[in-house]
């Protein structure tokens, strides 16, 4: 039998995550349904990227991340894109009219079956002062796009930690997936 074939245990069940030990696998699984989460591509009409800064405890370390958040763990059933603009304005006081959902893949295949959307949200306008939920403490950041790839790099040096999805996120707001440009 191979750990394809082998039935999965599980061995920790929390409020958003399980292990699970599959043959000799061991991997953590989203319980929100659909195990997705939304990582939300914004920039503001003043041609500002809109980025959040979090303490993350597993890193123990203070992040730069662009908004994010699982998709249906508030409202069951909701989409992608409605998540992504509850979302969006829940960490940064922006909503937006539209969220296109640019590509869905695994976050980390090789430890966990979660799933990430990269979404783009346009027509953006302030609707509040952003900053999370109660058991939030971002801070937003908005900086514009023509230096946001040398802000992070300045952010990495002062021990910030960041998720390399963010380079491919600042190429999106430019290009579609087929790596046309978008006009």
């Amino acid at each position: 039998m191979n750990d394809n074939d082998a039935q999965p245990r599980i061995v920790y069940q929390g409020k958003f995550q399980r292990m699970v030990v599959r043959g000799t696998w061991e991997y953590s699984e989203r319980t929100n349904p659909g195990g997705l989460a939304a990582i939300i591509i914004a920039v503001t009409p003043e041609d500002r990227v809109l980025f959040v800064e979090q303490f993350r405890v597993p890193l123990q370390a203070r992040t730069i991340e662009m908004p994010a958040g699982l998709v249906g763990d508030i409202h069951a059933g909701e989409s992608i894109e409605q998540s992504a603009i509850r979302e969006l304005e829940e960490e940064t006081g922006w909503t937006a009219e539209r969220a296109e959902v640019l590509v869905v893949g695994p976050t980390s295949s090789g430890a966990s079956s979660e799933r990430v959307a990269m979404v783009r949200a346009s027509g953006l306008r302030k609707v509040g002062p952003g900053g999370g939920d109660d058991s939030e403490d971002i801070t937003v950041h908005e900086i514009p796009r023509t230096e946001a790839a040398a802000w992070l790099v300045q952010m990495i040096a002062k021990g910030y930690q960041m998720d390399p999805k963010l380079w491919a996120g600042l190429w999106m707001i430019e290009h579609d997936l087929d790596g046309s440009v978008r006009g």
